[in-house]
């Protein structure tokens, strides 16, 4: 005894505009309801599902008239839909085409003056041990910044003003100078 194997999603789909496209005619939910199930095998719990998945690709039409929904399909609509893809697939493709061709003309006076020659690598090499010569300097410059005679200045004005924030923190107004005379020092 073997199992019914269901139909599929797009079977049902293909199946239901099979309907429109035989019938040539305007239907109503519950029509469809009653001849899907009979005559295409669509079970009656997806027939609703299908259609609405039909109408929302735009293969199927529907309008409200009263408190009724009807849909349609016809031939011609679905011929004039699949003519309009095919005239907009194919001027994608030739604008893909067009650039394809632009591309590969690009790459090809790139490459013009790129051979791989042994000059070449020789300038590639001392590139790139003028890269790494680069990197090295930077970072001895950086090492050796703050003897720079700028950040030194720097560091001598941050000086001044911290020692005149804490006067005024202090309370002292005046700077205070010690000076020693030789007889404390021999005491």
């Amino acid at each position: 005894m073997s199992k019914k194997k269901g139909l599929s999603f797009e079977e049902k789909r293909n199946r239901m505009m099979e309907i429109f496209f035989e019938t040539k005619d305007v239907f109503q939910l519950k029509d469809l309801e009653k001849i899907a199930p009979k005559e295409k095998g669509i079970t009656l719990m997806s027939v609703k599902e299908v259609l609405q998945s039909l109408v929302d690709d735009a293969l199927v039409d529907s309008d409200r008239i009263g408190t009724s929904n009807y849909f349609w399909a016809f031939p011609s609509k679905a011929l004039h839909i699949r003519n309009q893809k095919l005239e907009t697939l194919g001027s994608q493709l030739s604008e893909a085409t067009e650039r394809k061709q632009s591309v590969c003309q690009n790459i090809e006076k790139v490459n013009v003056g790129r051979q791989n020659t042994e000059n070449r690598a020789t300038l590639s090499k001392e590139l790139e041990e003028l890269r790494k010569e680069k990197i090295q300097l930077k970072a001895e410059v950086e090492k050796y910044q703050e003897c720079d005679p700028e950040v030194v200045e720097e560091i001598r004005q941050l000086n001044k003003i911290a020692r005149d924030a804490a006067n005024r923190w202090t309370g002292s107004t005046q700077n205070i100078s010690y000076s020693f005379s030789p007889e404390i020092l021999t005491r």
